[in-house]
Parts: structure tokens; C-alpha cells; sequence
């Protein structure tokens, strides 16, 4: 059986913030959107505002996905409104 690889403490992810290499999967395929973790945390929240699903943050190169708990906690450091 395969191990998975432990999830990033939230000061790993705050230090990952300006990193390029990430992907925001939203299920629409026709707007796809890859940049900084930053940037997608900062997209990702402003769907959540608008009432839609945040979406699922993807590390390109090495399959590292944030869920909506690491999102929120990406989103109080940012200082964007929960």
C-alpha cells in the first residue's frame, strides 16, 4: 500500500504563497486557471464570496491539492474576509 504524502502545515503553504507552478480546478473547463498559489487563493475566495464552490488548488508539478480548510486558513493570513 501506498503512503500519501503528509499535508502541508499552514506555514508551509503561507511560505508556497509566491510560488508559481499551480493550477485552480473549478469543473469549468473552459476557464482554466493556473499562477501563483496567491493569486488562485485569491480567485478561489472571491467564488466562495460570490457564493460559488472555491474549487480545488492543485500543485502542478507534484500532485498537491488544498482543500477548503487550507484554503481558509491561505485566506485569514491573506487577511481576505471568512
Amino acid at each position: 500500500m501506498k503512503k500519501d504524502k503528509p499535508k502541508p502545515s499552514r506555514d508551509e503553504l503561507i511560505a508556497l504563497l509566491p510560488t508559481k507552478g499551480w493550477h485552480l480546478d473549478t469543473g469549468d473547463k473552459a476557464a482554466p486557471k493556473n499562477g501563483t498559489l496567491e493569486e488562485l487563493a485569491r480567485a478561489a475566495h472571491a467564488r466562495h464570496t460570490k457564493g460559488q464552490t472555491a474549487g480545488l488548488i492543485k500543485k502542478l508539478e507534484a500532485t498537491l491539492e488544498l482543500d477548503l480548510i487550507h484554503l481558509q486558513q491561505l485566506w485569514e493570513y491573506m487577511g481576505l474576509p471568512m
